[in-house]
């Protein structure tokens, strides 16, 4: 998802996004601790679009 994406949604729709791209990141992290994920940089790439998901709700806050 893109800056431009993440800007077009509504605060209630970021804050529902961000619980369940949170829930969705500490599965995978567990599944990752179990058994190896086939491509592991999705734990990073999830992880990051959670923070730019995070620092637009502030932004919005201030």
């Amino acid at each position: 998802m893109k800056n431009a994406e993440i800007r077009e949604l509504s605060t209630q729709e970021l804050t529902e996004r961000i619980d369940a791209e949170s829930a969705n990141y500490q599965i995978m992290v567990l599944n990752h601790s179990i058994s190896p994920l086939e491509n592991p940089s999705q734990i990073m790439k999830l992880r990051r679009q959670i923070a730019r998901m995070k620092t637009e709700l502030r932004k919005r806050e201030l």
